[in-house]
């Protein structure tokens, strides 16, 4: 793999509190989903990754370019795209007017060039026809769309997005994936996400974070094979586990020890993932 971020013993402390810690991770060209239960550290490390926040030991080096050097930290705001998980937004302002704002902050200085640059990014997130419309009347998936093109702005060639499908629709989501594939062709995006599905849809590679380190690093189908031979159908709920579930059809489908009667199923990234965590993906389930 052709290596374009490389963090090295990343750790950040919010007093006694560890939130990374020593972090080791290699990302390269494509798209790379990021998993973890809350808290785990994921929106701390795309926040160091996006050089919003400083981490308090180790490195990163992105693109060549080395944050902790204010030059190389400027040359590398100035090729990446960040979605955070909270955007704000100046509500009295137009869609066209938030993202050509954006777009000056980062440096696009032609006007002519700018609009263009704009226009084009919001007709990537399906907001052309929303130009005009003041940022306050847009609803929850319009605005998250809105925060994508901003991250789409200038044509980063690293891609940081925090749980960007949040208040999307179906088809919004559709479209999410088929963008964001698209874009992972050409560059290196890190995408995290509480749903599994959309790493199955969209990830080369799948990183796994709990307690502030990462546990697993590898492929969607290697992160599934986590669960081989562990995962059961059966007509009956198991007794004993808390990681099982009832079914659409009514049938249950249990992780771990083969309950009475159960039939082995083929595992599915969420079961590897939830196997991979143990104790707090059974209080997550």
């Amino acid at each position: 793999m052709d290596t374009t971020v490389e963090v090295r013993a990343l750790a950040k402390r919010y007093g006694r509190t560890t939130v990374l810690d020593r972090v080791d991770l290699d990302l390269g060209p494509g798209v790379t989903g990021l998993l973890g239960p809350n808290g785990a550290g994921k929106t701390t490390l795309l926040r160091c990754l996006a050089t919003t926040l400083a981490p308090d030991d180790g490195g990163i080096r992105a693109l060549g370019l080395d944050p902790a050097r204010r030059e190389q930290r400027t040359a590398l705001r100035r090729r990446l795209g960040y979605l955070p998980q909270d955007p704000g937004f100046y509500p009295h302002f137009t869609v066209f007017e938030l993202a050509d704002y954006v777009a000056i902050l980062k440096e696009l200085t032609d006007r002519a060039e700018r609009h263009r640059e704009v226009r084009r990014v919001l007709a990537e997130v399906d907001l052309a026809d929303r130009a005009r419309t003041r940022v306050r009347k847009l609803s929850g998936g319009m605005k998250q769309r809105l925060a994508l093109a901003q991250a789409l702005l200038a044509d980063p060639d690293l891609l940081i997005l925090d749980e960007p499908t949040v208040g999307l629709d179906p088809e919004q989501r559709m479209r999410f994936r088929a963008l964001v594939s698209r874009l992972g062709e050409s560059r290196t995006v890190l995408l995290s996400t509480h749903q599994t599905e959309d790493v199955a849809a969209l990830c080369e590679r799948v990183v796994v974070m709990n307690g502030g380190r990462v546990v697993f690093e590898g492929t969607p189908g290697e992160l599934a094979g986590v669960a081989a031979g562990q995962v059961w159908i059966s007509d009956a709920p198991p007794s004993g586990s808390a990681l099982f579930w009832r079914t659409a059809d009514g049938r249950y489908r249990t992780l771990g020890e083969n309950p009475p009667g159960g039939t082995p199923a083929v595992p599915a990234i969420e079961d590897g993932y939830l196997l991979l965590l143990g104790a707090p993906a059974e209080a997550a389930a």
